[in-house]
């Protein structure tokens, strides 16, 4: 049971990864070739944001 939900969050990752440079890849393009001129602390506060988002959700949601 974990394993499947387990591999069924990696795949959902995957898709939510793929759909934008998919469906706008000069809107991806642009944003890649932006977060590259971050400084380091910049990317890490945005990890950490990620991360803070995703727990939430996923405490609020299970």
């Amino acid at each position: 049971m974990l394993e499947n939900t387990l591999l069924a969050a990696i795949a959902l990752v995957f898709i939510l990864e793929g759909l934008l440079p998919f469906v706008f890849p000069e809107f991806w393009r642009k944003v890649m070739t932006e977060a590259v001129q971050l400084s380091e602390k910049q990317l890490r506060v945005m990890g950490f944001l990620s991360l803070s988002i995703g727990m939430v959700l996923l405490l609020l949601f299970s």
